[in-house]
């Protein structure tokens, strides 16, 4: 049985609390994910049934969640045994519990993220001065946009200030600022680069593909909880087989997979992305097992050379665990 839900992190681990304390003992996996085009492979394994029949007699129980922090807090509580979240949530919940709570076990998608712009912005430096956008204060474009301004020789800080002011707000403030010319630019993740630009009258300045080495760069992983994975290896394998199955099926149907994905969306929230900008923005993303932990690992050490993270002697290499997927793959 599936059932589909949306809660804050809050009243999720007051159900988890409430459903304890009636001491069902069905087996279960709780699974987060987020209705964005960057976790396709969620909602395709979610809406076409692939993780309940790879599960099998265990219940799925999936929540969805607009932002990582809240998935995060989810996860680290003990309200959710798995969810898809970006590289920089991943990395923050990891170093947030010494190295001890969630492990990825896989990758999902790569690329997607632009630096979208006026059209007068030609350069680095003509946003000096500027007011520039991201997602949210150190997260995973958060940090990307840091780290490019400063290759840039242009400074940043927390507050706003330096030679370019990123603001961190939702990615719908931003449009709406965008189009208002209260903003010079943004760095966001699909779809919102493709509503900037078609929507907002914007044009692509960076293309963050291009500033890795093959055009790869994790956009979103599976991250697990440890004990959840130490007891139930046999539900994370399920997931796993699901994942899998998910991830090859939108590699092999690159349209109908834009329609799923999209339909989706739709069903969870109420409203399709458009099709103009689903066409624009869909070619953009990679869907992908390998978590390409090199590309996670480099943003692990811009966001503490900018001050946004502080490792502290936490070994990241232990933060992916491959045994669960290389089991489950002939």
């Amino acid at each position: 049985m599936l059932s589909r839900r949306r809660l804050s992190a809050a009243l999720l681990a007051a159900l988890v609390v409430a459903a304890c304390g009636g001491g069902s003992s069905e087996p279960s996996l709780r699974l987060g994910y987020f209705p964005n085009i960057t976790h396709a492979a969620a909602l395709v394994g979610v809406s076409d049934g692939i993780f309940a029949r790879q599960l099998g007699a265990t219940k799925l129980e999936t929540f969805t969640f607009n932002a990582g922090p809240a998935a995060i807090e989810a996860l680290l509580s003990g309200s959710l045994d798995a969810s898809y979240v970006g590289p920089n949530p991943a990395i923050n919940a990891f170093v947030k519990s010494r190295g001890e709570a969630v492990r990825i076990i896989a990758g999902a998608t790569s690329g997607g993220a632009f630096l979208v712009v006026r059209p007068e912005i030609s350069s680095a430096a003509d946003l000096r001065g500027q007011a520039v956008a991201s997602p949210q204060l150190g997260g995973t474009q958060d940090v990307a946009l840091r780290s490019w301004l400063a290759t840039q020789g242009l400074k940043t800080d927390t507050s706003g200030g330096g030679d370019v002011s990123v603001v961190p707000q939702e990615n719908a403030q931003t449009l709406e600022r965008f189009r208002d010319g209260k903003l010079a630019g943004a760095w966001v993740p699909e779809p919102w680069a493709s509503r900037l630009v078609l929507e907002g009258g914007g044009k692509v300045l960076v293309d963050e593909r291009d500033l890795w080495p093959s055009k790869q760069y994790t956009t979103t992983v599976l991250l697990v909880r440890k004990d959840f994975l130490d007891q139930h290896p046999d539900r994370v394998a399920a997931l796993l087989r699901g994942h899998v199955e998910a991830t090859e099926w939108l590699n092999n149907n690159a349209g109908p997979a834009r329609s799923k994905v999209n339909a989706a969306i739709e069903q969870l929230t109420g409203k399709p992305i458009g099709q103009a900008i689903m066409d624009r923005a869909f070619p953009s993303l990679s869907f992908t097992t390998d978590p390409q932990m090199a590309s996670l690992a480099k943003s692990a050490a811009d966001a503490e050379a900018l001050g946004l993270l502080k490792l502290e002697g936490t070994d990241l290499g232990k933060l992916h665990d491959p045994a669960p997927l290389q089991q489950i793959q002939p």
